[in-house]
């Protein structure tokens, strides 16, 4: 028999500590006397922290505007350097508009307000009226004890601050309104009959004699450097270009769209927009990996896995006098997500 089935509890324990002496019920010992803080007995003191609320919600009120400059001053150009410069400015500001906010938040519960604990026995679910009662006076009590009430300027700051921060939300949202409403340009793309495809993002043609069975080739229409807005259309006409064995092809969605085995697909996922840009070469699946929507090359780029609805657009293509791979039109359907005028 070990030590262990001998065991009869700590030893040297203090008289009166033993197991068997536990009392039946601990005592409340209540809470632990307030000390009250600096601010609570020293105006200037409070007064210093008033000014460094008021401070906080004025850094938020100038990130607001600053963002609001930033949108209208740096606006997005037709290069990647001016997206960005855009969209970091326009971070900061907002960054600094909501940081204002809940740092002034936490430092006017911390110390501008109340900071004497409370305890509120429990009760029945059910309020009696005096209960209510008392409840409406505490949500008095605490309107009077955060000195909203009594300091016009710290109120006149937090009224600001919020209801200045939903305007970088939506001056974007309704400045964007309206700014073009041809919806067609959705329902196309810059590929036509005879345009070369060139390889992502160098720009150099493909010959079909380069793609080997098994290999998957990034794409993008010749001369897409020399669009308007190049992004834009980049968006729209990137292609996945895959080569098969022409006797594992089970079906097209464009009969004839193929080249020896090579398929064109677009890259846009049709659920939300995502780059499908991995490819399972001994399962022939295009995977897309935001919400692995799984597309089936050998079977017309239908869905087989995930929440896409509808199969990845395919590119009609085939050969130039040089060997070279071409368009021979555009898509057939609008790529990417749906959207409201889509079938229209």
């Amino acid at each position: 028999m070990s030590s262990v089935d001998h065991y009869t509890g700590p030893a040297n324990l203090p008289e009166g500590h033993g197991p068997q002496e536990l009392p039946e019920r601990f005592e409340n010992p209540g809470l632990p006397e307030h000390k009250p803080r600096m601010g609570d007995v020293d105006p200037k003191v409070d007064k210093r922290r008033e000014r460094i609320v008021l401070a906080l919600f004025g850094f938020s009120t100038l990130g607001t505007i600053g963002f609001l400059v930033a949108y209208f001053a740096l606006p997005t150009g037709k290069d990647v350097e001016t997206i960005h410069r855009s969209n970091l400015w326009l971070g900061l500001g907002l960054a600094a508009s909501l940081l204002g906010i809940g740092l002034a938040a936490i430092q006017w519960a911390k110390s501008i307000m109340n900071n004497e604990e409370k305890v509120e026995e429990r009760h029945p679910m059910a309020s009696r009226p005096e209960v209510r009662e008392g409840a409406i006076k505490n949500l008095t009590d605490g309107a009077k004890d955060s000195g909203i009430s009594r300091r016009g300027l710290l109120k006149s700051a937090v009224v600001g601050s919020i209801l200045l921060f939903p305007l970088t939300i939506a001056v974007p949202l309704i400045g964007e309104i309206g700014g073009d409403w041809n919806v067609s340009k959705l329902k196309h793309t810059m590929w036509k009959k005879g345009l070369r495809l060139t390889q992502d993002p160098s720009g150099r043609p493909i010959k079909a004699s380069d793609v080997t069975i098994g290999s998957v080739w990034h794409v993008i229409p010749d001369g897409l450097d020399k669009t308007a807005q190049p992004l834009n259309e980049k968006a729209k006409a990137v292609v996945l270009v895959v080569r098969l064995d022409p006797r594992d092809i089970k079906s097209e969605q464009i009969p004839g769209a193929s080249y020896e085995g090579i398929l064109a697909f677009s890259k846009i996922c049709t659920h939300v927009g995502c780059p499908v840009a991995l490819y399972e070469q001994q399962t022939h699946h295009l995977l897309c990996p935001c919400h692995q929507s799984t597309f089936d090359v050998t079977n017309g780029a239908k869905v087989v896995f995930g929440p896409a609805k509808r199969p990845l657009p395919q590119l009609p293509i085939t050969v130039d006098d040089q060997g070279y791979l071409v368009a021979q039109s555009d898509f057939d359907q609008p790529v990417g997500p749906s959207f409201w005028e889509r079938l229209r």
